[in-house]
């Protein structure tokens, strides 16, 4: 008797923390935030009882203070002037890691190639027949080794004509500051995606990993005729995507990209057209798929197989001009 009392008291003790479980997460159901920022548009899915949408604004609007070049109030745009302005705790962690991945990449990320994506038309006009003499002498003022930073000064500027363009890397921290303005409101369950850039935790809500396409490299700058090249199913981690294949112009028979190598000052011609990264953080996946599309093909291979914390899924254009792929042996299927 004595044992039937037990497993029944053990049966209603179960029954209680199931139905007690299934209390709180049916007062957590799936909600969703869209709109355009950056330039951009994003989409937001993420599990909580509270409407977050203000949070979610918040946190953009702190990094467009932080990062924007179209924001002449920013952070950046107020170092590019020269002009002394406060600590900012967005711009100190872009620049900082930005710094980092450009030691580890020599050079081929690098937050100072604005005057170059500016002369290439991709910045604030549109430019035609570039001279090299117009490369040279703006070249003199690029390079990652014209800046360094430490947590008591900041960074510091050892040109006075260097300017940044974190165009590269503040999307995908944008990401990771909404993730965490999430994470820091209970949500467990989340995927952001801003321009493409996402990163997902936990569950979506049918309690599977979340899918993200990766888009077939095809030559549209309008975005309209997109296709998916393959999905992954992820979780846990950040994804981002660079490629020559939405952002380019034709100079006569000659297609400018937007991938600009800051140790030439051109444009890449290779046969890398798309790199997508996962990483742990989407500002660090970010950066190095820009890095692999100026690095080419062999070089970003090698990175990654050197480097454990990447998984990469690369695009690229044989010898006879037919679309190839390569991932690293531990990319998700």
């Amino acid at each position: 008797m004595q044992k039937r009392y037990k497993r029944l008291a053990a049966f209603l003790f179960l029954l209680f923390l199931i139905l007690g479980t299934w209390h709180i997460l049916s007062g957590k159901s799936f909600r969703t935030s869209e709109g355009r920022v950056f330039g951009t548009t994003y989409h937001i899915c993420y599990q909580s009882s509270q409407d977050l949408d203000a949070d979610i604004r918040r946190a953009m609007k702190e990094v467009d203070e932080a990062l924007s070049m179209f924001n002449d109030s920013s952070t950046l745009s107020a170092f590019n002037r020269g002009e002394e302005s406060p600590r900012n705790a967005c711009f100190d962690a872009v620049v900082s890691n930005g710094l980092e991945i450009s030691r580890i990449t020599d050079g081929a990320f690098d937050i100072t190639v604005a005057p170059l994506v500016n002369l290439w038309g991709f910045g604030f006009k549109h430019r035609e027949n570039v001279t090299s003499q117009e490369v040279d002498s703006i070249r003199q003022y690029v390079g990652y080794k014209h800046l360094s930073y430490n947590r008591r000064q900041g960074l510091v500027r050892h040109n006075p004509h260097v300017t940044l363009d974190c165009g590269a890397i503040a999307k995908g921290y944008a990401v990771d500051h909404v993730a965490q303005a999430l994470y820091k409101k209970g949500c467990r369950n989340y995927m952001v995606e801003i321009g493409g850039e996402v990163v997902a935790r936990g569950k979506n809500p049918q309690r599977e990993r979340w899918s993200v396409g990766i888009a077939k490299p095809v030559d549209d700058s309008t975005g309209i005729n997109a296709q998916l090249q393959q999905i992954i199913h992820i979780t846990d981690c950040a994804v981002a995507t660079s490629g020559n294949y939405r952002n380019f112009y034709y100079q006569g028979q000659r297609k400018v990209s937007h991938t600009i190598d800051p140790s030439t000052g051109y444009p890449v011609a290779h046969g890398l057209l798309s790199a997508t990264v996962i990483a742990p953080s989407c500002m660090t996946a970010d950066a190095y798929a820009t890095a692999f599309m100026v690095m080419g093909l062999e070089s970003a291979k090698h990175l990654v197989e050197n480097n454990n914390r990447l998984k990469a899924f690369f695009i690229y254009s044989d010898s006879i001009g037919t679309l190839q792929t390569w991932q690293s042996a531990n990319f998700p299927h």
